[in-house]
């Protein structure tokens, strides 16, 4: 009988990456769970085999051999004890940074702590011991093998990140006895860079650049993007947290959001990843990450390439050191005439976050920074575009509902000549509202509520949380705290506080009143402005402006929205209201 490769998939990828990343010499020591993984490598010509019978002396052997050729080396052991005795040597590794991986082999980590015999828990080595550990579970889904293919390629980095020095993988096993894998598919290959080393060329085909969240962008990384971007005809992908405010933008959410869109996935074969977590899904076929930190974050599960330098590092050395004559801008032409063409297609929303936003984006005034609350306003914005001088910020860090209104009171505190808006749901109010009766706060600050007396986000058509219908109000939803909208509630706290209170129930009272709110002039006090909308016209708003791209009974039901007679009548007083 002839042996090849394992069937456990998980140690097919341990195999596959070993290979890719360049690492062959491996140190087995005898045991029955790391069988299916020393059987795989014993059969393959790739690898070259030694053994040792004592773990402490397999990993001090690692240690000579690393030290010998400056290469990594794996040490690959079974259960019980035996992981305990590469501590030593490991420790030696850690304190001379020497590139050895320890695969220590397991049954399932379910078992630990119920005295199954030979099971051990490896979840915590000692700090000065390992670099990165990781557990490398049996795959059963898609999921699980995105998640192991990720954290080994992880620890193999691992060997040589920051200095370098031992990693371990914990690789689970169920002892299979199927070793007639003559080929091993593939998996992916994550690879890291650093300054100085010599950089994957640019590939052919499109490049975006994808910009998650980030603070305010220096003169000098906005002016090597758009450098980047004429030479290598790219185009920047942002929303409302990204701050960038250069010639090749498009707000892209408009575009994604579509249903008729491809899970955000861009006809881009190169996406550039800068930034931080983003409420917003950008995909390209391929992404590269560049960050000064260095780690692999796949969001979208498409990192093919870590960059460990600076933005203005990564896009210089792309400019310089490529010789070919500049590509124009035709891909940012596509898709700032895609963005604009579903612009022009909105119909009349109800009244809603979203049609307040539309009414209301041109008109902030310039220079002044507006904060918006997670979900359903940072959303609502995020179709409309913004004066490019009006920096903005979001919440994604933790993105949940606390702190939005305190991180802009404290923006407001530190920057008193500038003006700060902020649009947030009335639950996040409600949340954080102690925050307004901060005494320092001055008249630079202004807030939109939007208040329709629960969660909305919940109550969305395509949340999970609708499917509930008036049943997701009580506990989903929350609906009725703080008495719903039955009384003044937020008037009275805002004016208070020494708030100026504005309020619309529809569109002809906002009309009437929001040119107030962004007033470009200092006023004499805060402000505060309630907006009060019903659930289904924010729902139907969303479900309007996310099936632009949709024909058949939505396109209908769009047109029944628009023709109303209440639509009609409100149109003719928008108009007039805008004239003066």
């Amino acid at each position: 009988m002839e042996f090849y490769n394992t069937g456990e998939r998980n140690i097919q990828i341990v195999l596959s990456l070993l290979k890719a990343h360049g690492i062959k010499r491996i140190i087995a020591s005898p045991g029955s769970t790391d069988v299916a993984i020393v059987s795989s490598m014993q059969h393959d010509p790739y690898f070259e085999m030694y053994s040792a019978i004592d773990e402490r002396s397999a990993c001090y052997m690692a240690c000579g051999m690393s030290a010998e050729t400056g290469e990594p080396t794996v040490i690959v052991c079974t259960g019980a004890t035996s992981s305990r005795n590469y501590f030593p040597g490991l420790t030696e590794a850690y304190y001379r940074h020497l590139p050895v991986l320890a695969i220590t082999c397991c049954r399932s980590n379910a078992n630990v702590g119920h005295y199954v015999n030979q099971v051990t828990d490896r979840g915590n080595p000692p700090a000065d011991t390992i670099n990165i550990s990781v557990y490398a579970q049996t795959i059963r889904t898609a999921e699980d093998e995105w998640d192991c293919t990720i954290k080994i390629n992880k620890a193999l980095l691992g060997l040589k990140y920051n200095g370098g020095g031992p990693c371990h993988i914990n690789l689970e096993t169920v002892y299979s006895k199927d070793f007639s894998v003559k080929e091993i598919k593939p998996a992916k290959v994550i690879n890291r860079y650093v300054k100085g080393d010599n950089l994957p060329q640019i590939p052919e085909g499109k490049i975006g650049i994808f910009v998650g969240n980030f603070m305010k962008w220096s003169a000098e990384l906005e002016d090597v993007v758009d450098r980047f971007c004429e030479k290598y005809d790219a185009v920047v992908f942002y929303d409302h947290s990204s701050n960038y405010k250069g010639k090749y933008g498009v707000l892209f959410p408009l575009i994604t959001s579509q249903c008729d869109a491809n899970g955000g996935e861009f006809d881009i074969d190169t996406m550039i990843y800068i930034g931080y977590v983003s409420a917003s899904v950008c995909k390209g076929r391929q992404m590269w990450r560049v960050n000064a930190d260095g780690e692999i974050r796949d969001p979208f599960r498409r990192i093919t390439k870590v960059f460990q330098m600076t933005e203005v590092d990564f896009f210089t050395n792309y400019i310089d050191n490529d010789k070919s004559t500049q590509k124009g801008a035709s891909l940012y032409r596509q898709y700032t005439g895609s963005y604009q063409k579903l612009v022009n297609t909105i119909p009349e929303l109800p009244f809603s976050n979203i049609w307040v936003a539309q009414q209301m984006s041109k008109y902030i005034p310039e220079h002044s920074t507006m904060h918006f609350g997670i979900l359903n306003s940072f959303r609502s914005w995020n179709n409309f575009l913004l004066p490019d001088s009006v920096n903005t910020y979001c919440n994604t860090g933790g993105f949940g509902i606390d702190g939005g209104i305190s991180s802009l009171v404290g923006a407001a505190l530190v920057s008193p000549q500038k003006l700060f808006f902020g649009v947030f749901g009335d639950l996040l109010f409600y949340y954080d509202m102690n925050s307004l009766g901060n005494r320092d706060i001055s008249s630079n600050l202004r807030i939109i509520v939007i208040n329709n007396g629960l969660g909305q986000e919940f109550k969305n058509y395509s949340s999970y949380g609708a499917i509930f219908g008036d049943d997701s109000d009580k506990f989903i939803a929350a609906k009725g705290h703080f008495n719903g909208r039955t009384t003044p509630l937020i008037e009275c706290y805002a004016e208070c506080l020494g708030f100026e209170y504005l309020a619309a129930s529809n569109k002809e009272e906002f009309l009437q009143v929001y040119k107030r709110f962004v007033d470009p002039k200092r006023l004499d006090k805060p402000l505060l402005f309630e907006i009060f909308t019903e659930t289904e016209d924010e729902s139907t708003a969303l479900e309007l402006i996310t099936t632009l791209t949709r024909k058949g009974q939505s396109v209908k039901k769009r047109k029944e929205l628009m023709n109303r007679p209440e639509l009609t009548k409100l149109r003719k007083i928008a108009k007039k209201l805008l004239k003066k």
